[in-house]
């Protein structure tokens, strides 16, 4: 149902973008997420979007990160920058059925497999 694309290696404060693609389910009206997962910790929503387009960010991310979604493409999107190392992690698109987006990744009902993200030099 959901596929991300656009994971890599990039050098601290570089950028990224990463893209999802939904398929199979009523995404222009479901709140996503990315959520992501470094190794050895929980997973962690850093950026959401509700079906009106009102978003919200982890602290971590704030100011760095932009979350996007075009409905018509049924696509997400997350434009990083000023990326560090502590950003390393694999990256999952999240779709949950409800009106309004959680910061709570145990809230989605449909998840990507993943893209990973490495900031190294």
């Amino acid at each position: 149902h959901l596929a991300e694309n656009g994971g890599g290696l990039v050098e601290p404060g570089g950028s990224l973008t990463l893209s999802c693609a939904a398929s199979e389910i009523p995404f222009a009206v479901l709140p996503v997420s990315w959520v992501r997962q470094a190794p050895g910790k929980e997973r962690l929503g850093v950026a959401f979007i509700d079906g009106g387009g009102i978003t919200g960010y982890a602290d971590s991310v704030k100011g760095r990160f932009t979350i996007s979604r075009d409905n018509a493409k049924n696509s997400l999107y997350l434009e990083m920058n000023s990326l560090n190392p502590e950003d390393t992690a694999m990256y999952y698109c999240a779709a949950r059925v409800g009106y309004d987006y959680s910061r709570h990744p145990s809230a989605y009902h449909y998840w990507g497999q993943g893209t990973q993200v490495t900031v190294s030099s």
